[in-house]
């Protein structure tokens, strides 16, 4: 585990996180469609508290095809969001979504780096060398490699060689920041 950036992590860094799985419950097979389907995992507003006071800018960044497949409006989606951020009770720079289809390979979609460069475009000061991506997935991991970014994987329920540095939990990684 390679966790030697952990100490180079100041007020000037910005931190990327997947949501589901990392943030919420994720939905095996399906999708946080409605407000009441939006479970924060364990310990995930200390988490956030944590963050607040080490990281310039936090941004989730969510693959959201249920909405390209029609199971879900970009106004359902909004609702589970903003009911994400009451839960967390902290401010959130921002989420960026993609709603596209994985068969239709658009730039917005993780693995690719839409998400990274649109946050980029709309906060000139985040610099991808002094950014870290937190996800649990290995299009997450991707994401954050290909943005130039570090990359902390999280595997509550697997083992993976994935990531910089491997941690069970969102909470984990937090508390492990100096």
């Amino acid at each position: 585990m390679n966790n030697s950036f952990l100490s180079q992590i100041n007020t000037s860094w910005s931190l990327f996180l997947d949501r589901d799985g990392v943030i919420n419950k994720r939905i095996i097979d399906g999708y946080v469609r409605k407000v009441e389907e939006m479970i924060l995992l364990p310990q995930v507003q200390e988490a956030f508290h944590i963050f607040q006071a080490k990281f310039k800018h936090i941004f989730i960044v969510t693959n959201q095809q249920g909405i390209g497949k029609g199971l879900m409006t970009e106004q359902d989606l909004q609702q589970v969001h903003d009911s994400m951020l009451q839960q967390i009770g902290v401010p959130i720079t921002r989420i960026y979504y993609s709603p596209f289809l994985a068969k239709e390979n658009n730039i917005m979609r993780k693995p690719q780096i839409g998400m990274a460069l649109q946050a980029k475009q709309d906060y000139p000061d985040v610099d991808f060398n002094h950014a870290v991506m937190v996800g649990d997935s290995e299009s997450d991991m991707q994401f954050g490699i290909n943005s130039g970014m570090h990359t902390v994987f999280i595997c509550s329920d697997i083992a993976a060689d994935l990531g910089e540095m491997q941690c069970e939990s969102l909470y984990h990684f937090a508390s492990m920041l100096p």
